[in-house]
């Protein structure tokens, strides 16, 4: 790479988060007109809860019960079988429940957002509603953008009840730990806080998987090519956004509110 092609890169890479702010905040402006985006926000939330719901509930009870061994086993080791409890709840509300909805979010409904708007684009539908004078980010963004936000919050508390429930069902029928123990430890370790930003986080990563998924789809070549093209990099990017905030929130938030020990 030439010393030429760098500003470029940065540049385009700069151009694109810009899209990526300009569409979010169209999607949010008109939010107030619930009419003519109601029922399609309806369709959106029953299709991402029906594809999202069981694999959630599949990945976080092996999670939960992973979690618990490896846990249980060092906490064995130092005499502190009753702390694995209160470290399995503690993690999974933490971090894990967020960071796997949004992944859930972003893999099978971002994608599914994706070829959607990029068939749409396709067919000309988009700019057949442009047409028409009916904006195509107020009547598809908007309704898509709820969806996934109030859904990847369902889907965090899923995370959490599958999770806590594979880890009890090891750590305590397994491990013969009381069940008494096992939820005294989370108890006593988890803040209110902690749900509430665990929730946050939630939504903000349902916002940024469904925001970059309906930008790729509406932006990628009309071709079939350019639209499974744009859903691998609607992944991807999803990913890593995702990835960082989630750096970024818990840093500001262990500053804010210092973890119980």
């Amino acid at each position: 790479m030439s010393a030429i092609d760098i500003p470029r890169r940065v540049h385009g890479l700069l151009g694109e988060v810009g899209e990526l702010f300009v569409i979010a905040l169209e999607a949010v402006r008109r939010t107030w007109d619930v009419r003519t985006w109601a029922w399609e926000f309806a369709e959106q939330a029953w299709f991402l809860a029906r594809v999202t719901s069981l694999p959630v509930i599949l990945v976080s009870l092996p999670l939960g019960a992973t979690v618990a061994l490896q846990v249980g086993q060092l906490a064995a080791q130092l005499g502190a079988q009753s702390a694995t409890g209160g470290a399995v709840v503690v993690g999974l509300v933490r971090e894990v429940a967020p960071i796997a909805a949004a992944l859930i979010i972003a893999g099978a409904g971002g994608s599914a957002m994706t070829a959607d708007m990029g068939a749409r684009r396709i067919r000309d539908e988009l700019a057949a509603m442009e047409v028409m004078a009916v904006n195509p980010v107020h009547r598809l963004v908007t309704p898509r953008l709820w969806a996934a936000s109030l859904v990847s919050t369902l889907l965090a508390s899923l995370v959490i009840v599958s999770g806590a429930a594979g880890g009890f069902v090891f750590n305590v029928l397994l491990q013969d730990v009381t069940p008494g123990a096992y939820f005294d430890g989370a108890v006593s370790l988890l803040q209110t806080s902690d749900l509430v930003v665990t929730l946050l986080k939630a939504w903000l990563f349902g916002v940024i998987a469904a925001i970059v998924a309906c930008h790729m789809g509406m932006s990628c070549a009309a071709s079939p090519v350019g639209v499974g093209r744009a859903v691998n990099r609607a992944i991807v990017v999803a990913f890593l956004l995702v990835f960082a905030l989630n750096y970024v929130i818990t840093t500001v938030y262990f500053v804010a509110f210092p973890p119980r020990i």
